[in-house]
């Protein structure tokens, strides 16, 4: 498991932020250190929920070996999230401890005094030798949350074994070793920056640089290093990175094109890849990123290979999943990588899996070339940049602005966003046409969703689409959306 094996490799820098390096003894010290002071005044915390409200590097990696160190279950927070979006995972969560870094201090302080929160703020003079006893592998190790169908955030519960499962399966199939080295531009609070990038590289002894966000001049730049070997990004990224370097100096594009070209491995996910940013990738860099597919319920479940990547495809079952479509074409997945069941959410968890295969919502055809996705079951999911949105949730939202009378929020086809949250409007009979321009709207939803869930694109409408029992056909909806290739 993860923390039986930091103790290897304790010479090698795990880890590079705006503190500088930081080796994998000081990070197994320091985080034992921390988990000392989670555990205080109790023996251990075995159960808890602890959330982390921490900048990426040292101190989040720090603070979520912590929590394991100290028996308890970790549920990180994004800390450019809106409160109201915090304050319903800490709450759902009933989370009894926050760790914060002392950066974001009078946020955890605000979340701390809501739910009545013991803060403890993460400190670089902490030092122990870790515990004896460790956690045990059907333990719960992390709640994650992502938005369902029900149209709020409901968390999604891994334990330590199945976490390790899906690094071990990516370790294996990407072939990640302790030579190699990667940059984290990922937010932590999903699996894709935090288990994919962050854990496996700390897992297998690889070293994680973390600048704290996305930059593309910084990105482009450590590519172009020499010092990398592996990337991972969702296509919005690699979308952004192409617009840079078309806007960047012609002796600047070179010297990037040929350092991103000596990379071992590329890799784009949690989002489909448009055909075209693949090959105009490939154009400027010479690299075919390698295109997966997974959820936060099940981690990395298809992959193309290191020595077959098939445009439009998402491959083949990783190392330990298995994979079947049912009669409708639904893609099922059953291993032990797959999480243990939906926080507090009993009945959803059970709908959720049919005989022991959880049910991903995602329909699917076995093609020559691997698996390719034909499109979601639920049409209220909207994959956009990465993320994992909830039209329902959105919908709700703007239901109270004074402007709107009705709304229906739908995905359509984006180059830079994969999928652009877009919103048809039925205005109120006194609404302020100025109001419903789409700056004005997504200045007024900034404060209650985070950026993602923030329409892109708006159309006011005469009246929705409705069906022989009054329910909007979004599939209409979206038809009256033309497709963005510029983002918006």
């Amino acid at each position: 498991m993860l923390l039986d094996g930091l103790d290897t490799f304790t010479d090698r820098v795990a880890l590079l932020d705006s503190e500088g390096t930081m080796s994998r003894l000081s990070l197994l010290e320091g985080s034992a250190g921390l988990g000392e002071a989670l555990c205080a005044p109790n023996v251990d915390r075995r159960g808890e929920r602890i959330a982390i409200l921490c900048r990426p590097g040292r101190e989040f990696t720090s603070a979520i070996l912590a929590v394991w160190w100290s028996g308890a279950i970790a549920v990180p927070l994004h800390p450019e999230h809106p409160v109201p979006e915090l304050d319903h995972v800490v709450g759902d969560a009933r989370c009894s401890v926050i760790v914060a870094s002392p950066v974001h201090a009078e946020l955890a302080r605000q979340l701390a005094t809501t739910h009545d929160l013991r803060l403890v703020l993460t400190d670089p003079t902490l030092r122990s030798e870790p515990p004896r006893r460790r956690p045990e592998a059907e333990d719960d190790a992390l709640i994650v949350y992502t938005s369902g169908t029900t149209g709020r955030p409901k968390g999604v519960v891994h334990t330590h074994r199945s976490l390790e499962a899906q690094m071990t399966s990516m370790i294996e199939a990407w072939q990640w070793t302790a030579e190699d080295r990667t940059i984290c531009v990922l937010p932590l609070h999903h699996v894709h920056g935090l288990v994919n990038v962050t854990l496996t590289a700390l897992r297998c002894g690889a070293m994680c640089e973390s600048p704290g966000g996305f930059d593309a001049v910084h990105v482009w730049n450590r590519l172009a290093s020499g010092d990398l070997t592996v990337f991972m990004a969702v296509p919005t990224i690699y979308a952004r990175l192409i617009t840079a370097w078309e806007d960047a100096e012609s002796d600047i594009r070179t010297r990037w094109s040929e350092g991103a070209g000596r990379l071992r491995l590329m890799v784009s996910g949690s989002a489909a890849l448009p055909v075209s940013v693949l090959e105009r990738w490939r154009e400027l860099t010479g690299q075919v990123l390698l295109e997966r597919y997974g959820m936060t319920e099940v981690g990395m479940a298809l992959s193309n290979t290191l020595e077959r990547r098939v445009p439009g495809h998402v491959g083949w079952p990783m190392p330990g999943v298995e994979i079947r479509l049912d009669e409708e074409g639904e893609l099922l997945v059953r291993g032990p990588q797959v999480f243990d069941r939906y926080w507090r959410r009993p009945s959803e968890t059970s709908a959720a899996f049919e005989d022991g295969w959880f049910r991903t919502g995602d329909v699917a055809k076995i093609a020559p070339n691997g698996h390719r996705l034909l499109g979601r079951a639920s049409i209220d999911i909207i994959k956009t940049g990465g993320e994992k949105v909830s039209a329902l949730e959105i919908e709700e939202c703007f239901r109270e602005h004074p402007a709107v009378a009705e709304c229906a929020v739908v995905g359509v086809p984006d180059r830079t966003w994969g999928e652009a949250v877009a919103m048809a409007i039925l205005p109120t009979s006194d609404a302020d046409p100025a109001a419903l321009e789409v700056d004005e709207l997504r200045d007024w939803g900034r404060s209650r969703l985070s950026a993602p869930k923030l329409p892109r694109r708006v159309l006011v409408v005469e009246a929705l689409p409705r069906n022989a029992l009054g329910k909007v056909v979004k599939t209409e909806v979206a038809e009256r959306f033309q497709p963005s290739g510029d983002g918006g």
